[in-house]
């Protein structure tokens, strides 16, 4: 039998595509092994969900170090201890810097909240339903220097019809949670065959 793709998460607030993620591996939907869960806000809900799933965590504050690249060369040297294999963005709400980018060359993923190249960055809910969009959607994309640039993995849309964001919002997770694991599960598929 092959190793498990080993996984380092990396998210900023709540934690639900973490959750999502950690569910399809219990389930044997995704065959990997999250070995880190990491935040750059030490009171995020992340962590609580990652304690219950007995995975370790790691907090960090961006502030307590005098630059980018010297966090990221901490963070780098955490997951090379921990045999990370790739980085998986779950609603981590910094740009990647060069240090993590060449460490893991093709092998950072994020999910967005729009049909990129449409409404990058921050609020792309608020975004979408502020421009009248008669779609929305979810995007599954590798991670380059720029904000939500990286090449496209898959997308999903949806007909926004009238609604409102709350709703929207709602459709938008649960395709977050479906498309995301599965999404990761044909990647890792193919990085070892």
């Amino acid at each position: 039998m092959k190793n498990k793709t080993k996984i380092a998460v990396f998210a900023s607030g709540n934690g639900s595509n973490f959750q999502a993620i950690a569910d399809a591996i219990q389930a044997g939907q995704l065959d990997a092994e999250i070995m880190l869960v990491v935040t750059d806000r030490p009171n995020a809900f992340v962590l609580e969900r990652a304690k219950i799933k007995g995975i370790s965590c790691f907090a960090f504050q961006p502030k307590d170090y005098d630059s980018k690249k010297s966090y990221e060369t901490m963070l780098k040297e955490k997951l090379r201890v921990l045999e990370v294999d790739w980085i998986v963005l779950a609603g981590f709400m910094r740009l990647i810097g060069p240090v993590l980018l060449e460490a893991y060359d093709n092998r950072i993923v994020n999910i967005h909240p729009s049909m990129l190249p449409a409404f990058p960055g921050k609020d792309a809910i608020g975004q979408t339903m502020a421009s009248g969009a008669e779609t929305a959607g979810v995007t599954v994309h590798f991670v380059d220097a720029g904000m939500d640039t990286g090449n496209t993995i898959i997308q999903q849309s949806f007909s926004v019809n009238g609604r409102d964001r709350e709703a929207v919002e709602k459709e938008i997770h649960a395709i977050e949670h479906q498309l995301y694991p599965a999404a990761l599960q044909q990647l890792f598929k193919g990085e070892r065959t």
